[in-house]
């Protein structure tokens, strides 16, 4: 790849109104991050949906949103809290529906115990059973989302093992699960679980890798820094990202959105992204 990729933003509706200038008049990618609480996905969502839609009058970038993290763990065995698990996904891609958003991010359910305490079992049951958890969650999920034109992205959060959420994506048996890559996550289970940096997580997905949250972290916390402000290694990153066939949606995930501009005009200045 020769031309710089364009980046994109993880942003809410009042974010929009902002940055329109920059992020819709220049057509980035966006993530909508309005839809993941349940309170929302159980209240009267709409109302905003329809807000959002107006401000982005014009606009012809590509559209994602954010699935629901908080407390959803798609590996549960309790079928009570699986029937949970499983609303709030169709909830959320009812907003999918509502706006024709093609993308949806949720978390692995993988964490540093499994990374460390599966293999104890010393069966491969271990890991299949988790795999059917997720599955016995997911797979209506997956179904509406083929249906719907949306791709379910699953992203690292506690994940040692660049690897796991991979198997995990390919375990569906569908394209429309594919995965996606926090580099502060990675970041920080390198700094704090001895796991490879991020780059190798980049060349690790492969052609699976669909969407890339980009944020800085010193390794310690989950800090969602602009980048240069942690310690990755970005021209590490963006070297692996341009081995990749196709450019995955580059979405920077800043705690304070005032910061994308200057997280734009760093990158930019490095000669990595625009």
């Amino acid at each position: 790849m020769t031309d710089l990729p364009l980046l994109g933003a993880a942003l809410q509706a009042d974010d929009l109104e902002r940055l329109g200038d920059l992020i819709v008049t220049e057509h980035r990618d966006i993530e909508l991050q309005d839809f993941f609480m349940a309170e929302v996905l159980n209240g009267d969502w709409r109302p905003q949906a329809q807000r959002i839609r107006q401000l982005l009058s014009g606009w012809r970038g590509r559209l994602g949103i954010h699935g629901p993290f908080w407390g959803i763990d798609m590996s549960t065995p309790d079928p009570e809290v699986r029937a949970i698990v499983t609303k709030r996904m169709m909830q959320a891609l009812d907003v999918c529906a509502d706006l024709t958003a093609d993308q949806m991010v949720v978390h692995s359910p993988y964490t540093p115990w499994d990374y460390h305490t599966l293999d104890h079992f010393a069966f491969r049951s271990a890991y299949d059973w988790l795999i059917a958890n997720c599955r016995a969650s997911m797979d209506p999920v997956v179904r509406r989302a083929e249906a719907l034109g949306v791709q379910i992205v699953i992203e690292n959060v506690q994940d040692k093992d660049p690897d796991i959420r991979a198997t995990l994506a390919r375990a569906f048996e569908s394209e429309a699960v594919q995965v996606s890559l926090d580099t502060g996550h990675a970041e920080f289970a390198h700094g704090s679980f001895g796991a490879p940096p991020v780059d190798y997580y980049v060349r690790r997905a492969g052609a699976q890798l669909c969407h890339v949250h980009l944020q800085d972290s010193d390794g310690y916390a989950d800090r969602h820094w602009p980048p240069g402000e942690g310690r990755i290694n970005w021209p590490a990153v963006f070297r692996a990202l341009n081995e990749l066939d196709r450019m995955p949606r580059l979405i920077l995930e800043l705690n304070d959105k005032r910061d994308i501009p200057r997280a734009i005009g760093w990158l930019s200045a490095k000669g990595l992204a625009r």
